[in-house]
């Protein structure tokens, strides 16, 4: 039975990247027999244009219908001046809320050929393979109360509330321990106990999972010293977990460290295994429409999703080899080529990728 696919391209750079992850899973389709059927939809500011809403409800509608959700980006400068409630960055916070995407796995590494162009010294970032597990449905970018209100004297006053309860804990801290046993059996939870009372919490719950793992090694840092250590010794980590807020931050300071953010793929996925794949660099929309943008870390979530809600694990690994072949052959998009190089386009990038792929199609059986 053909596997549904919701591609939802979104703003800035997001259509343009997407369209290269189409080729991808066409080539999948042609190549490799992979039954899918491709759907479209809007979400974000290109959605608010269209319906006046950043999450139409047939988007939400054929989302749930999805076996998995591919998305671009939403937001640019073009809507920031709208009312809070409608801007594109709601429709991507209320698709994971309604989807219940509560684990966002964020892989961070560093492929050998571009070692050199990360902003930290080669030796540091060669070899570097991280996986941050982010808390994506709870915590303060969902906590109630929130807004902005008028105090006695006047003034303004911006208000939000950091909530986790255990059993948020619990889930995402044991989907990092998971995956910790098919890596190298590490854990890092990262927090700032010192000073949230929520935390706190998060961490006495984080110890006590760790106890039925006594085959993965669990520490904790709080989210000051383990940026800090990112930039200092980033291959110290191999599984980061941490709050919504904070998993954030780090995934883009553990981004830089690979070269370009535009090689960062992720996946948002729920408890059933359905998920949303989206790359992490947003909607860039400086270089909209240029056709500059990097669609690899589009077509490494591509990978993901092949291996975490369509069960075709050796389909991914062919994806990620084809996109280092591609990388051996030199080519770079413009995030990755040194002063003076010659980068290749988003399109030409993504042909070449799936070309890689189409040569590998003998290698499956």
């Amino acid at each position: 039975m053909a596997k549904t696919i919701l591609c939802l391209p979104g703003d800035g750079i997001g259509p343009e990247v997407t369209a290269e992850a189409i080729k991808l899973l066409e080539c999948l389709g042609d190549d490799f027999g992979l039954s899918l059927r491709i759907e479209s939809g809007s979400i974000g500011g290109s959605a608010y244009d269209q319906h006046g809403v950043p999450l139409p409800d047939g988007t939400l509608d054929a989302a749930h219908a999805a076996d998995a959700v591919l998305l671009g980006a939403v937001g640019g400068p073009k809507w920031e001046a709208l009312p809070y409630e409608v801007r594109p960055e709601r429709g991507l916070l209320a698709l994971r809320s309604e989807l219940k995407l509560f684990a966002n796995l964020r892989p961070a590494v560093t492929y050998p050929q571009l070692a050199d162009a990360s902003s930290l010294k080669t030796e540091l970032v060669s070899g570097l393979d991280i996986m941050i597990v982010r808390e994506l449905t709870g915590g303060i970018y969902f906590g109630q109360p929130r807004g902005v209100r008028t105090v006695d004297t006047g003034e303004r006053e911006g208000f939000n509330t950091l909530v986790y309860r255990e059993s948020e804990i619990e889930r995402i801290v044991r989907v990092a321990f998971d995956v910790a046993r098919k890596r190298d059996r590490r854990l890092c939870s990262v927090d700032k106990a010192n000073v949230l009372e929520a935390t706190e919490l998060w961490r006495e719950v984080a110890t006590s999972i760790g106890n039925e793992y006594s085959d993965v090694a669990l520490s904790h840092l709080y989210v000051d010293n383990a940026a800090m250590q990112l930039v200092r010794r980033p291959k110290q980590f191999d599984v980061i977990v941490t709050t919504n807020m904070f998993g954030d931050i780090i995934s883009d300071v553990a981004a830089m460290l690979t070269g370009s953010i535009g090689m960062l793929p992720s996946a948002s996925l729920a408890a059933d295994g359905k998920g949303m794949y989206e790359p992490i660099h947003g909607s860039a929309p400086d270089i909209a429409g240029k056709g500059v943008a990097n669609p690899v870390a589009t077509l490494l979530s591509v990978a993901m999703m092949l291996r975490y809600s369509l069960n075709e694990a050796r389909l991914a690994t062919l994806v990620e080899t084809a996109v280092e072949r591609v990388l051996n052959d030199g080519l770079r998009t413009a995030d990755l080529v040194p002063e003076g190089g010659h980068p290749v386009g988003t399109s030409q990038m993504g042909d070449a990728v799936v070309a890689a792929l189409r040569d590998l199609s003998g290698d499956i059986s």
